[in-house]
């Protein structure tokens, strides 16, 4: 049978039959584009939207919470940030669409009124033994350097996972961190009957139409690569003018409001600006700059053309703010006004080709969608199966989702602006924020495997472990932005996921005092191969009360004491298991003890368990240490067990008591492991020697391993 037109852009039957109760009369082509993209999953979130509303919105600061990115307030400054995916997009052509998912999230920072000043990058792709895999991973890292480096924002950490689920499916997620004093954050929103709205920026091409509705919000299928017309293309270059221009334009105090164009472009900007405003919009297609000629007007409402912003200013006023977005070489015209009547009217030669209201077109139905738990196969490691523990240590170094990722880092550009204070490398960078003794750090953090295996304790891990990445830099964990990587949510198991990562999260931010001030939701990540594993990524902001006393990963000195914090355990399950009070106190006094000044080095414990942990720091810092354990529990889980809620110190042998009163004030574990020093890791276990590895052997696994997988593919 063949299709109708509303189904090629993606709408249900039962959507087009809302539409028509909404208009009370068949839609014209362009306002069925216009639903098309308001409602699809990427921009109305109707089938997530009822569980995000759970997410708690205040936390121990101030927080700031409502428009396209969120954050808090802390010194009379706003730290804003937010996380968004650009999956499809990177996997139907890989530089571009990681280019282009880099521009969108510094609009939406830049937008608010906030200066970007870092960008962070969560990545999962299949195994690059793979030679498309590969060819993916290069040309994602490609992108992200290309417009990274080439915008002038640095980038200065993030992850990268390989996994077989992201095979078919690769996960493109990028934060942006911005900063503003906090009475000059801009609002996303149209006022005032008769105030005129600006188009500004690139002019608009065909590229990336339908690319929400249509490639953002389906499954792929067999001939993926029929959907490259629909990403986008980007221009770094021009973001940098557009950056400057949009800041300067907030900084006149003209400007009333004001949107970026990201998915559903000129639609999603006009109808949610006008509905945030409680007011209509006017948008005069004859006025938009375009790029290629013919382009219908359905085409100019969709297309999704990086580069460009939505500005409502004062009337009279306009003309102040179209010389400096010229003055940066940018288009800029008076393309609309706002409205008394909540509709949006698009005009066209003269003739309205759309009139609907703004309430109808910015809020999506909600949808109640069916969940089901269902068995999960078993994803018990074969690597700590032996009894050669040197073996499975080298192999753990050697496996992509372990090793360095220098050799990806190294190609991006994270010590322009200056601010950079801890580098990519470590647990969360560290920023400085000029003129200020105080700083931030970063991180992004997910297992999807943890996730995959109990939805609810792995989305509360994804968040211990963010917080355990920003103490151990001495940083107070501040607020949480988002990034929800699912499959089909109208497949019962794949929204039960969903729906247990949200309330997993949802409970562990209620925990640690933490709001979830922006995110996004990215569903229909699936392939002929199956769906990935549920990934909920955390993007987390801390505050380093005193910058100077930030800590970092290596060791520091020979003869410092190293120290572990919580508990060694015999978990066999395929699990760790999560005690979030006991998470909270460990962090609390590692925390205390780095702000006291008593610590050296800190890290905390993840992937691979205590033995990586401390190779870690022992190739970080080229050097050795030698460690004695009197657990009475199994040697591969003493080694290699990922028990969460702990953190390796190091201190000076005469801050052994300050640290100890620390440790009993907050009722935590606190035991001398070994002492820094020699060119060796050495790890025994009273009188038996479970590793013994030199430290140029371990760096030397420990940085090559992705390089020489990447040679072989």
């Amino acid at each position: 049978m063949e299709r109708k037109v509303y189904q090629e852009l993606g709408l249900k039957d039962d959507e087009y039959k809302r539409i028509l109760s909404i208009l009370k009369r068949e839609p014209t082509p362009t306002e069925l584009a216009m639903f098309s993209v308001e409602w699809s999953e990427h921009c109305g979130y109707p089938r997530s939207r009822k569980w995000l509303k759970l997410f708690p919105q205040t936390g121990k600061y101030q927080s700031l919470v409502g428009e396209d990115a969120g954050g808090f307030v802390y010194d009379d400054t706003a730290i804003i940030f937010k996380m968004e995916s650009h999956n499809h997009p990177s996997q139907v052509e890989p530089k571009q669409g990681a280019a282009t998912g880099v521009g969108g999230i510094l609009r939406d920072i830049f937008t608010t009124g906030a200066r970007p000043i870092a960008l962070f990058d969560s990545l999962r792709f299949g195994k690059i033994d793979n030679p498309f895999n590969k060819y993916i991973f290069n040309g994602v890292i490609d992108g992200i350097q290309f417009y990274g480096n080439c915008v002038g924002v640095p980038t200065v950490g993030g992850e990268i996972y390989f996994d077989d689920s992201y095979s078919g499916n690769c996960l493109v997620n990028v934060m942006c961190i911005g900063v503003c004093p906090k009475d000059e954050i801009a609002r996303a929103r149209a006022v005032g009957v008769g105030n005129p709205i600006i188009y500004a920026g690139s002019k608009t091409g065909r590229d990336g139409i339908g690319g929400c509705s249509i490639l953002a919000s389906s499954e792929f299928e067999a001939g993926e690569i029929e959907k490259r017309p629909t990403v986008q293309v980007g221009d770094p270059f021009t973001e940098k003018c557009l950056i400057e221009a949009t800041l300067e334009s907030l900084k006149t105090g003209v400007v009333l409001g004001i949107k970026d164009m990201g998915a559903a472009g000129l639609t999603c900007s006009s109808a949610e600006m006008a509905a945030a405003g409680d007011v209509g919009i006017e948008i005069d297609l004859d006025k938009i700059p375009v790029r290629e000629e013919g382009m219908e007007p359905w085409e100019i409402m969709m297309s999704e053309s990086q580069e460009r912003m939505l500005l409502c200013v004062e009337k009279g006023k306009e003309e102040r703010i179209l010389k400096i977005f010229r003055k940066w070489g940018l288009d800029a015209v008076v393309a609309g006004k706002v409205l008394k009547e909540k509709k949006a009217v698009i005009k066209c030669k003269g003739t309205v080709i759309a009139d609907a209201p703004t309430e109808g077109l910015a809020q999506a139905p909600i949808y109640d969608m069916a969940f089901k738990k269902s068995k999960v196969k078993s994803q018990k490691s074969k690597v700590l199966s032996g009894k050669n523990h040197n073996k499975t240590l080298i192999n753990l170094l050697s496996d992509p989702n372990i090793a360095s990722k220098k050799s990806v880092y190294e190609q991006y550009d994270h010590m322009v602006q200056i601010n950079t204070a801890v580098y990519p490398g470590g647990d969360a960078a560290v920023l400085r924020i000029k003129g200020k003794d105080w700083g931030i750090a970063a991180t992004t953090d997910c297992n999807g495997r943890y996730c995959y295996l109990d939805p609810y304790t792995g989305a509360q891990i994804a968040i211990a472990e963010a917080c355990r990445n920003l103490v151990v830099t001495g940083a107070d964990p501040a607020a949480v932005t988002d990034c929800l990587n699912f499959g089909n949510p109208e497949k019962p198991d794949r929204f039960y996921q969903f729906k247990s990562c949200v309330e997993g999260i949802v409970d562990a931010c209620k925990y640690f005092e933490l709001p979830v001030v922006s995110g996004n939701v990215s569903f229909y990540n699936e392939s002929p191969k199956g769906a990935i594993y549920p990934t909920p990524t955390i993007g987390m902001v801390g505050i380093l009360k005193d910058i100077d006393h930030r800590c970092s990963v290596p060791f520091k000195e020979e003869g410092d004491i190293i120290v572990l914090l919580g508990h060694n355990k015999e978990e066999e399950g395929e699990l760790p298991e999560l005690d979030l009070d006991m998470e909270k106190r460990v962090q609390a006094a590692c925390l205390e003890a780095i702000q006291i000044g008593i610590v050296k080095s800190a890290h905390d414990l993840s992937e691979g368990g205590l033995s990586v942990a401390l190779a870690e720091c022992a190739i970080l810092s080229g050097k050795g240490a030698s460690v004695n354990l009197s657990d009475k529990i199994n040697n591969a889980s003493l080694l290699f067990g990922e028990t969460q809620s702990r953190i390796i110190l190091t201190i000076a042998p005469d801050s052994i008591f300050s640290l100890s009163d620390v440790a009993m004030l907050y009722e935590i574990p606190c035991n001398i492991i070994g002492k820094v020093g020699g060119k060796s890791l050495v790890i025994s276990k009273g009188k038996k020697k479970l590793v013994n590895q030199p430290v140029t052997k371990l760096a030397e696994t420990y940085f090559s391993a992705i390089p020489n997988l990447l040679k072989k593919a």
